[in-house]
């Protein structure tokens, strides 16, 4: 996997979109994700939180049978679960960067956002942390022999 693009946030969205990127990610190529990714905005809207959040059954159907996205069930749920979390998140604690920034170290928030959200691994979150500019160790540190 190449080095992902980094952006600076100025949305809820924009955090959904790099996690929802994440939870596709996860034992699937990124290559077919990247092939995909499109379609995959287009899907969810651009990634609006407050519109994923309010995603119901019906919705959940139609992104099941979209051949625009991965139509992986489990994923297309807890993608809508974690829209609605991230929103939870981001008024308990007045911003979701400040969320983030509530663990004292890098392990902790790792513990954290693997409680708080579906399908989020270790990879997954190096990659949504590193992504959406939160301070990461090294890759070598944290997945030593992997380039």
């Amino acid at each position: 996997m190449p080095v992902p693009d980094q952006i600076e946030p100025t949305k809820l969205g924009d955090y959904l979109e790099i996690m929802t990127k994440a939870v596709f990610q996860s034992g699937i190529s990124w290559k077919v994700v990247d092939n995909k990714w499109s379609g995959i905005q287009e899907a969810f809207r651009g990634f609006d939180a407050e519109t994923v959040a309010d995603f119901g059954e019906k919705e959940l159907d139609d992104l099941t049978s979209d051949t625009r996205v991965i139509r992986h069930r489990r994923k297309l749920e807890a993608i809508l679960g974690n829209a609605r979390r991230m929103i939870e998140l981001d008024k308990e604690h007045g911003g979701f960067q400040k969320y983030l920034r509530s663990q004292p170290d890098f392990d902790s928030t790792v513990k954290d956002i693997k409680k708080q959200f579906k399908y989020m691994g270790l990879t997954g979150i190096y990659f949504f942390l590193y992504s959406v500019g939160e301070k990461v160790p090294p890759h070598e540190e944290i997945f030593p022999g992997r380039s």
